[in-house]
């Protein structure tokens, strides 16, 4: 390996580990999140916490699975053109240890499984999960215990094909995420919602807190507006609307809003 080479090689084959081992995790924190939704925790999962971690993840994957590709489309053409760096050091040291990563991965899901079916704590979710990470560990164990071994220029073409794999599944895990999480704008409307739900609450609880102080409901939500204590109607944050609000009787009153991702209002109280 030529001397001036030297710091890009040892920049792509880092550059290149450090892709892969985000791209897995990003992958597996998908599936996982999938999993959760098909099969809710009967303990009560947050479900916008999912719907954020399965954002977090495809963006991840959207910028960081391109660039391994590309570097490894980079190391594999740069080896067909020196040979020399099929010895390189650093490339054998990032592919061991990924084996050993791997191989431990593969191990501790093992046993995992094995000491779930003994205690007969094995339930769906947690087979789908290690499946994934079984499945995930296995492929890229087989693919860089073979790519180590593997010298002739004719294997480009399964090189190739297993990139076609890998993006076609990675690709598929995205559109799965769309599916579930919505598309930019869903996702805008459902913010939205979120927001006006809370301005509700907080529009509640100042109604409430009027009650206490007069002992009548307001007959408009403007009454509510005081100077001292400096509150603000809320509007709605997309039309700047402001909130209905009617009081039903001397006990009673509705406050609504028009949501987005769904239609209906907070309910009355009475």
């Amino acid at each position: 390996i030529s001397s001036h080479s030297l710091p890009r090689n040892v920049f792509v084959h880092m550059l290149m580990a450090a892709t892969l081992y985000a791209s897995v995790a990003a992958f597996l924190t998908l599936i996982f999140q999938y999993v959760a939704v098909a099969f809710p925790d009967a303990l009560g999962t947050y479900y916008p916490g999912i719907l954020d971690t399965i954002r977090q993840s495809e963006a991840t994957l959207l910028i960081v699975f391109p660039i391994y590709l590309f570097l490894s489309w980079l190391i594999v053409r740069d080896m067909a053109a020196e040979p020399a760096l099929h010895d390189f050091k650093l490339r054998k040291w990032l592919v061991y240890f990924t084996l050993f990563i791997s191989a431990i991965t593969i191990i501790i899901d093992l046993v995992v499984l094995i000491y779930n079916f003994l205690g007969g704590e094995l339930t769906t979710p947690f087979i789908l999960k290690i499946i994934a990470v079984l499945a995930t560990a296995v492929a890229v164990f087989g693919y860089y215990f073979w790519d180590l071994r593997e010298r002739d220029k004719k294997t480009w073409m399964s090189r190739k094909r297993a990139a076609w794999i890998a993006s076609g599944i990675v690709l598929a895990s995205i559109i799965l995420g769309f599916v579930i999480a919505g598309t930019p704008g869903q996702q805008r409307a459902r913010r939205f919602d979120e927001q006006r739900i809370n301005d509700l609450q907080m529009l509640q609880g100042q109604i409430l807190d009027y009650w206490i102080r007069q002992a009548v409901l307001p007959q408009q939500s403007e009454e509510l507006e005081q100077v001292l204590s400096g509150f603000v109607l809320p509007r709605d944050p997309d039309t700047t609307a402001p909130y209905e609000y009617k009081q039903i009787d001397d006990l009673s009153f509705e406050i609504c809003a028009q949501f987005q991702s769904h239609s209906g209002n907070l309910g009355s109280f009475s």
